[in-house]
């Protein structure tokens, strides 16, 4: 009873289908110099099964120009899968840490057949357009929340060897291994908790990532931004590591905004400090490094800084020094952490770090992989649109691309 009624309902998503690519057909108005060819039979694979459906196709005589299938575009196919399965192997790929996985995970839970090769076409394919989306024109958003904030990082993606030719790295053979991504996100906050500890709003959190250039890059997080709210938040706040790069981001893209770099990375220099002082084996060592903790948390930096220079002044390691409080000099505005924690705010980069690891290492940095640059990216595209919650908005606009190449005239640019 159950196989009749199954059969039964594939024949109607079948019958379905073909009504809807006649439709398409019949309603195509050819462009200008195109002409139809011949009525071609493709086999279309949904969530519930395989459909053989005839559609037509255009071509233009005497030009190297891809055909067109109107009925195709219309219904959203992406070589040959439906959007919704499209939509199911896109998730699948980008989530699972391999495409095989993915090949398994769809066979174990929902019965559907998709070679891992299959999958990664998929992905690769829908991938480009996920990047396209990431970079589109931001629209103003409204922020009803006090504090916009807005982090950034970047992480390296091990490479395979033509991708990596001409760069230099940190081998000891002074070769790279793998190429920066940034990854950068947007969240907010309402309130802090009983001790005075900001509370990140819950699923708030937005990313986008690229392989492009920092100067490239901070518009596009800007853009994201301003996608979030940043004309009409409370308050803007850039939380960064301080390095050279995203310092200057911060001045080119939110000179706005109130800046602090993340205090974990300020302890981490505020080591080699000490270390170029007095050696990381000195008995004070760990006493100096939490006095300087403390002392930070108070804004103190700049007597740091002062104390620093009266106690090696003269000495052998003066150079060295001065060389390791160029972080803290370049950055003094940014590290008045005792007046940023009293304001609410937090001190602390974990959000974007912790996406690193989780929507980058997880899927991209594990045990014996080497990409290409367009197939990190592309991933990496979808897994930002899945972690921003935004699957929804992205394939209906992906949706509205595809049948608009039905129209007459051509796409606005």
């Amino acid at each position: 009873m159950r196989t009749a009624v199954f059969k039964s309902a594939n024949a109607l998503v079948g019958w379905l289908l073909q009504q809807a690519a006649d439709q398409a057909d019949a309603q195509y108005q050819p462009k200008t110099g195109q002409a139809r060819k011949e009525r071609v039979t493709l086999e279309v694979q949904g969530i519930f099964g395989r459909f053989p459906v005839q559609r037509d196709y255009y071509h233009q005589p005497g030009k190297e120009e891809p055909g067109h299938y109107p009925a195709d575009a219309a219904l959203g196919l992406e070589v040959g899968y439906t959007p919704a399965l499209a939509k199911l192997i896109c998730l699948e790929g980008a989530d699972e840490t391999t495409y095989l996985k993915a090949e398994r995970h769809l066979e174990r839970t929902g019965g559907i057949s998709v070679s891992a090769r299959q999958i990664q076409r998929v992905v690769q394919r829908v991938g480009r357009g996920a990047q396209a989306w990431q970079e589109r024109q931001a629209l103003p958003g409204k922020c009803d929340a006090p504090i916009l904030y807005v982090s950034a990082d970047g992480t390296g993606v091990p490479m395979v060897t033509q991708e990596l030719k001409g760069r230099r790295g940190k081998q000891p053979d002074g070769k790279a291994k793998t190429r920066q991504v940034y990854l950068g996100c947007v969240f907010t906050q309402h309130r802090t908790d009983e001790q005075g500890h900001p509370v990140r709003d819950y699923e708030s959190t937005t990313y986008v990532s690229s392989f492009k250039a920092i100067d490239d890059f901070g518009p596009l997080l800007r853009q994201e931004a301003i996608r979030r709210g940043l004309g009409s938040a409370g308050k803007t706040v850039l939380l960064i590591d301080g390095a050279a790069g995203l310092e200057n981001m911060g001045r080119l893209c939110f000179k706005d905004s109130v800046q602090i770099v993340d205090f974990y990375h300020a302890l981490e220099h505020a080591g080699k400090v000490i270390e170029a002082l007095i050696g990381k084996t000195h008995p004070d060592y760990k006493k100096r490094l939490s006095r300087w903790a403390k002392q930070l948390l108070k804004d103190k930096i700049q007597s740091l800084i002062k104390q620093t220079r009266q106690e090696c002044a003269g000495q052998l390691q003066a150079a060295a020094v001065e060389e390791a409080l160029g972080y803290f000099v370049r950055n003094v505005s940014r590290m008045q952490y005792g007046t940023f924690r009293a304001a609410g705010y937090f001190i602390g980069s974990g959000v974007v770090e912790a996406g690193c690891k989780t929507v980058i290492g997880a899927r991209c940095k594990q045990s014996g992989m080497f990409w290409s640059e367009s197939g990190a990216g592309n991933v990496l595209a979808l897994r930002c649109i899945h972690s921003s919650r935004r699957i929804e908005e992205f394939w209906k606009n992906r949706l509205n691309e595809q049948s608009a190449r039905n129209d007459a005239l051509a796409l606005a640019a």
